[in-house]
């Protein structure tokens, strides 16, 4: 077993509160009250009412999350979120903490932009100067924008990607936030990047990204999932001996 305060002050090295994005992020202690000590972590993307079965067969000290659980102050979020609520209650009834780190991890060093740009296998990656939770890296040899769209779908294991090829017929240099970071392609057109990846664009960016003569690569925001291999190794480094309980139970929409 480990101290819940030693892994906390650990992963606030490279994660810290202060990273998040202040006046519309939620990050720390969701619910609950957190153990002294810790021997099994459950990880998870969103917990809700589809993963409550596996946290009670799993039986953990404490739940880690990405996105946060309740995002604001219980009394705002419940009084229109019964459901919430009413998962909450079930949760604090087991007496099981939930801890998130949201965009404080999207932008912290090892985190989620760092792995994602790790599957993509960018090589001298570095922070966008004018976004730091971006990363811009380079590819180890330029693609063909459209062979480098189906290359990076399977890299992050996806079904389907949304491409708008405006720009480079040929790419090597990338900035990418995963998640819902669609806004900042101008920040990755201003360093000089062939492509952007993010993810839930409408469709006035989409637009512009057209006028701009610029490509963006949309893929869905589960392509976030990569946060629980990235956790648990994380974890693991800090105490071997932890048991550390991931789960990936969201299903992508259905292309028809």
């Amino acid at each position: 077993m480990i101290e819940m305060r030693k892994i906390l002050i650990n992963l606030a090295k490279n994660f810290p509160k202060r990273l998040a994005k202040k006046h519309h992020d939620h990050v720390g202690l969701m619910t609950g009250k957190m153990p002294g000590k810790v021997q099994k972590i459950f990880l998870c993307l969103d917990l809700d009412w589809e993963v409550l079965p596996e946290v009670i067969k799993a039986k953990p000290d404490v739940i880690i999350t990405h996105h946060p659980f309740i995002f604001g102050t219980k009394a705002s979020v419940f009084k229109w979120d019964i459901s919430k609520k009413e998962l909450c209650e079930k949760i604090d009834e087991m007496g099981i903490p939930v801890y998130s780190f949201h965009t404080n991890f999207d932008e912290g060093k090892g985190g989620m932009n760092d792995a994602l740009s790790g599957a993509l296998g960018l090589e001298n990656v570095y922070c966008n100067p004018f976004n730091p939770m971006m990363r811009v890296g380079y590819l180890p040899e330029e693609m063909d924008v459209n062979e480098f769209a189906k290359f990076a779908k399977e890299r992050f294991d996806v079904s389907y990607g949304l491409l708008v090829n405006s720009g480079k017929e040929k790419v090597k240099k990338v900035g990418i936030i995963g998640g819902g970071g669609s806004r900042d392609y101008v920040n990755a057109i201003k360093e000089d990047c062939d492509i952007y990846i993010s993810g839930d664009v409408p469709h006035y960016v989409r637009r512009d990204v057209v006028n701009r003569k610029f490509n963006y690569l949309d893929f869905p925001h589960e392509i976030e999932k990569i946060f629980m291999p990235t956790m648990k190794n994380i974890l693991l480094s800090m105490d071997d001996s932890l048991e550390i309980v991931t789960i990936d139970h969201e299903k992508l929409p259905k292309v028809i």
